[in-house]
């Protein structure tokens, strides 16, 4: 069975996944039961590799905690050449669609595209996004990072399935119809 890449992501009501600096404190606003994690882990167990934008892995690193995804395989995309190396992602710094649909036809578990917008709109118009999972917050933001730039191309979805939290959270899995 294909590897997929799946971008799994929270954004607000307005699409924005991150408030104007980078950050996702906003997601701390909404209410949510004990225990629930929206589908996380299940989701966690099926991958074995990340991919995000150097932003993103710039904001992770900011936030002086464990890496988190130490267990997985890790990439960076990025145009900077000359990074530090870091023990728990590889920088990919060219040739960006080539690497990646390559990594894509290696045997191993599902591929989770972390973001940010510059990276999902990247990988959605080289047609290698498979597979959307938005949870919809109830909150919106004023101003912030969108899910994808506005180079982002007309891309069909059909949704497969939708849940509804009680916190009011709507998770809503698409399949990208390359």
């Amino acid at each position: 069975m294909a590897r997929k890449i799946i971008i799994y992501i929270a954004t607000s009501l307005n699409s924005k996944i991150a408030a104007k600096d980078g950050s996702v404190e906003w997601l701390e606003a909404i209410p949510h039961q004990e225990g629930e994690d929206y589908g996380y882990q299940v989701f966690y167990d099926r991958i074995d590799t990340t991919i995000m934008g150097y932003a993103t892995y710039a904001q992770l690193k900011s936030w002086d905690i464990p890496f988190p995804y130490k267990d997985k395989q890790n990439f960076v995309v990025t145009r900077k050449k000359g990074l530090q190396p870091d023990e728990h992602v590889e920088f990919v710094t060219e040739e960006h669609i080539d690497f990646f649909t390559a990594l894509k036809s290696r045997p191993g578990k599902d591929i989770w595209l972390v973001g940010g917008g510059a990276v999902n709109t990247l990988f959605l118009n080289a047609g290698l996004v498979d597979e959307l999972i938005v949870h919809v917050m109830p909150i919106v933001l004023d101003g912030g990072i969108d899910i994808f730039t506005p180079e982002a191309e007309l891309k069909p979805l059909s949704l497969q399935h939708g849940k509804s939290y009680a916190s009011g959270v709507q998770e809503l899995h698409y399949k990208v119809n390359n």
